[in-house]
């Protein structure tokens, strides 16, 4: 209220003054002459200041006809004008609509229209930084893997656009099964944005596959630097390529460094099986068993392995089979009711052909649901070794031939079973997915597996006269059931069924 009442004062002050001034002006006497073509004209006071106001507007006016006829000509020479930005105002609102409807296309499958529509967008927007990647896109959403690669080489030229540009020519090696040069170029993206965790992944994947564990070792620890690994993935996973450093050199005869780089995965990784295994090995050859001992206790006190009793037999290989269950002991100890604690001991007191305590370490195992073959199996030299009739063999074996073959190598990923552990899974190629466990889908019984059991029980049947009354010769009966376990060398801690 108080505000409009001051506005309106305001307007009847400036009316006073006007008319103040106006009544002035015309009781002033005197005036302006101005002589224009030999005419004289006289203006009043009054009729002066109209003329002055009047010849500001037209001197206003014609600046602006000026400027008018200097922008038409600048927009007919091609410069940047007013009427120019007016017209490339409609040609941008066309171009990003364009660029619009190719996205839509591309999220649609709709290639020929998407390539129709970044095509046009490139031609109204002049900016390839945004059409170049829709075009190659387009391209291969099209099928047209020439015209993309292009496309994609024009992106590189771009700072702006050069990760793109590399990762899409990556991604174009790799479907054309390129592998080596789609190794070089995600080694060159990873360059250009060292924290892009999906051309990490692909860089380790490729590093792995082509055994560049010095490379792969680098990428994952850019992994770790840049958050997208925890440590603890990446401790073991630096041991994993740790340890397949060393099985090369093992593979190129490089002794001394494989017997450094397999310690120095174990103590990355002191949980890890093949490290274990391999770390005690390099022990044994530099004539350390106490550190062999002592790195394979640790290892199977986290979970017994048979990979690991092995390596344990070998710390004294000319031991009696007697010795050997002793020193084995200290082993079983550490998890007494074990499965692969209490095979271990069942086989070495077969090969040592004390039978009853070999039953004793079996014990239970028999009754379980998940017995596997291998029980069955020992079963069988029990029973055989203590001179048990040739029907109650013939029923363990029967049941071995039907019972799943127990934990085995299994990738994680594909499910595959592998014989022996490898870093990245011979189907899938994936890297560190191969666990000990028993595969959620067994192997696939043959038809020819029931038949194969008369042939078994014959051989049986004739060195059934050869052995009888002579229980030395048990691990004859064993070497038939199982093909692993010998009576001259009982480093083998795992008795395999001949399926």
């Amino acid at each position: 209220m108080l505000w409009s009442l001051l506005k309106i004062l305001v307007l009847v002050a400036i009316i006073a003054l006007l008319a103040l001034g106006a009544g002035y002006l015309m009781d002033t006497q005197g005036g302006v002459q101005v002589t224009i073509a030999g005419t004289e004209y006289t203006l009043g006071p009054l009729q002066s200041v109209l003329a002055l106001i009047v010849l500001v507007c037209l001197v206003w006016l014609a600046f602006k006809l000026l400027g008018l006829l200097i922008a038409t000509l600048k927009f007919l020479n091609g410069d940047e004008t007013a009427m120019s930005r007016y017209f490339d105002r409609g040609r941008e609102r066309r171009g990003y609509q364009a660029l619009a409807d190719s996205v839509m296309a591309l999220a649609s499958g709709e290639g020929n229209v998407a390539m129709a529509k970044a095509s046009k967008a490139e031609k109204l927007l002049q900016k390839p930084e945004l059409t170049n990647l829709l075009v190659a896109q387009a391209a291969e959403l099209n099928g047209d893997t020439k015209r993309a690669a292009e496309t994609y080489k024009k992106l590189v030229t771009n700072d702006a656009t050069r990760f793109v540009g590399v990762r899409g020519i990556m991604k174009q090696k790799l479907a054309d099964g390129d592998e080596d040069t789609a190794r070089k170029l995600a080694e060159k993206a990873l360059e250009l944005k060292p924290k892009h965790g999906e051309t990490q992944d692909v860089l380790l994947t490729l590093q792995t596959k082509a055994q560049d564990w010095a490379g792969a070792r680098s990428t994952l620890t850019a992994k770790l630097k840049s958050g997208a690994l925890p440590r603890d993935v990446y401790k073991r996973r630096d041991a994993v390529l740790a340890l397949s450093e060393a099985k090369e050199l093992l593979d190129e005869d490089g002794t001394v460094d494989q017997q450094e780089r397999a310690i120095e995965a174990n103590r990355l990784s002191p949980d890890l099986v093949p490290a274990a295994a391999m770390a005690a090995r390099a022990h044994i050859a530099k004539g350390k068993p106490r550190n062999a001992t002592k790195i394979l206790k640790k290892a199977w006190e986290v979970r017994p392995h048979p990979d690991l009793a092995h390596a344990f037999a070998e710390i004294v290989p000319d031991e009696t089979p007697s010795d050997r269950v002793r020193r084995f002991s200290a082993l079983s100890r550490l998890h007494p009711n074990d499965t692969e604690t209490r095979l271990v001991m069942a086989e070495l007191n077969i090969v040592a052909e004390d039978f009853p305590e070999a039953r004793r370490a079996l014990g239970d195992l028999v009754e379980m649901e998940d017995a596997d073959a291998r029980v069955f199996t020992l079963m069988a030299a029990v029973e055989r070794g203590e001179g048990a009739s040739d029907a109650v063999v013939q029923g363990w074996l029967a049941k071995a031939l039907t019972a799943p073959r127990g934990p085995q190598w299994v990738c994680d990923n594909c499910h595959d079973i592998q014989p022996e552990w490898a870093p990245t899974c011979n189907n899938c190629h994936s890297f560190d997915t191969l666990t000990w466990t028993a595969p959620t889908k067994q192997e696939v019984a043959t038809a020819t597996g029931a038949q194969m059991l008369p042939l078994i029980l014959g051989a049986l049947e004739d060195k059934s006269d050869e052995v009888e009354d002579a229980p030395e010769d048990v691990a004859d009966e064993a070497t038939i059931l199982d093909g692993e376990v010998q009576p001259s060398d009982t480093s083998e801690a795992e008795s395999r069924p001949a399926t």
